[in-house]
């Protein structure tokens, strides 16, 4: 194994079901997304396992909870994070795993629900 990557156990949230395990050189957080095994999965959240060695914690795997997802087209950058969707609008949830109550699917572009925020 590589010092920069770390095995990454995938695991489906809804069934609690291991998909599989994967090496990753970079450390997903909630809200990114990954591809595993022709499939793209929402992160919902990571977990880090670790185990003791000469009185001492090592980090070793990293398992991260996911849902299958399609990646959004529709994304604004906002105080240094990308959220999903158009980020003006008042309905907008300011996540990157959400776009907003009204119109979760989308496009935020016609939405009939557009309603711009007062600065």
């Amino acid at each position: 194994m590589e010092p920069d990557s770390l095995a990454t156990e995938v695991i489906l949230t809804q069934r609690n079901q291991s998909l599989g395990k994967v090496q990753l050189d970079w450390t997903p957080q909630p809200g990114n997304y990954v591809d595993f095994e022709g499939q793209t999965y929402a992160v919902l959240e990571r977990r880090h396992r670790y185990h003791l060695k000469s009185g001492r914690y090592h980090l070793r795997n990293i398992a991260l909870y996911v849902q299958s997802a399609n990646r959004p087209t529709e994304k604004t950058l906002v105080k240094g994070r990308w959220v999903i969707g158009d980020a003006t609008c008042g309905y907008n949830a300011q996540s990157e795993i959400m776009r907003c109550a009204v119109n979760p699917e989308g496009p935020c572009e016609s939405c009939s629900f557009y309603e711009k925020l007062a600065v």
